[in-house]
């Protein structure tokens, strides 16, 4: 039986926004089961380029972070999107992470309750038509049961397999069966057989993850304390240069997909047998950029 294909992040870059279109459209071409779109560079003005210039391919943020806008801008784009596409756009909203935080100049509340107001107003809006599904970013167990509440999803980045069933088990039995509930990961992946080189470049991935403290608490929880505190001393004494050599080759299997291209494609199976339907695989390179990370991809899923 032909693999079921997972859905595949991709970002506007800038020279090259064009191409990235059409790049969506051989996404699409090739049977993937949707594309997701970090924050960078504008994820919600490549999802409008995705309604009009796609025609069957799921879409969506993953994440857009709920400050970088007004309630009633995320509504208006979104119900747009929406409607465009026929119902393809997923909004992926989240409370990003405290750097993200300075550049937009925005002092947040508590993670939990601005995401529940976020959701409570937008879908409060009126006269903007249908609004699109909302899916919850979280990494800790209470982020994940408030998805299971109050939105149509969950979507995880950089996660542990491991740990998945039992961040999982905070979804209600009927979300976690729900296959209109999308449950997602964005996992790093780079295809080679050089596979020291592919975890060379899934480490400098995650490198800038290692400094953000709630991904290390995640990363304690899933069991992972000792590679955390090596990190969290590397850090305190200034060290920044010596971090990534402490993701272990175990937490590198579990958190990330590396190495000949059969490999990352037992490694999707294994994660949808984790509970994980909605994959989202981020491309890497050892031998170049975004579009040579996607060339492999597409070799490795054809």
């Amino acid at each position: 039986m032909p693999q079921i294909l997972p859905s595949l992040s991709l970002v506007a870059v800038p020279g090259r926004r064009r191409r990235t279109i059409e790049i969506a459209q051989e996404i699409e071409r090739r049977g993937f089961a949707g594309i997701y779109s970090p924050s960078m560079f504008g994820n919600m003005s490549l999802c409008e380029a995705l309604a009009w210039n796609t025609t069957t391919l799921p879409f969506g943020t993953a994440i857009a972070p709920i400050y970088q806008r007004t309630i009633g801008d995320f509504a208006q784009s979104a119900a747009v999107m929406h409607e465009i596409s026929g119902g393809r756009f997923r909004l992926g909203i989240g409370v990003a992470h405290g750097p993200s935080h300075v550049r937009m100049g925005v002092t947040p509340g508590k993670p939990l309750g601005d995401i529940r107001t976020f959701v409570e107003k937008f879908r409060a809006q009126d006269g903007l038509g249908p609004l699109p599904p909302i899916v919850i970013a979280a990494l800790r167990k209470k982020m994940v049961a408030l998805a299971g509440e109050i939105a149509e999803g969950v979507v995880f980045a950089n996660a542990s397999r491991s740990h998945m069933a039992t961040s999982l088990a905070a979804l209600p039995t009927g979300k976690r069966n729900d296959p209109n509930f999308f449950i997602g990961n964005m996992i790093p992946t780079c295809i080679s057989d050089d596979v020291e080189a592919a975890k060379a470049v899934n480490r400098r991935t995650l490198t800038s993850y290692a400094f953000l403290p709630n991904y290390r608490n995640y990363w304690k929880e899933a069991g992972y304390q000792e590679e955390m505190q090596a990190i969290e001393t590397a850090i305190a004494e200034g060290r920044n240069t010596d971090v990534p050599t402490y993701f272990s080759d175990k937490w590198l299997a579990d958190n990330t997909l590396f190495g000949p291209a059969s490999k990352v494609r037992e490694g999707v199976e294994a994660w949808r047998d984790a509970g994980v339907r909605d994959l989202v695989v981020v491309p890497s390179s050892a031998a170049g950029n975004q579009l040579k990370a996607l060339e492999e991809i597409f070799a490795a899923f054809d």
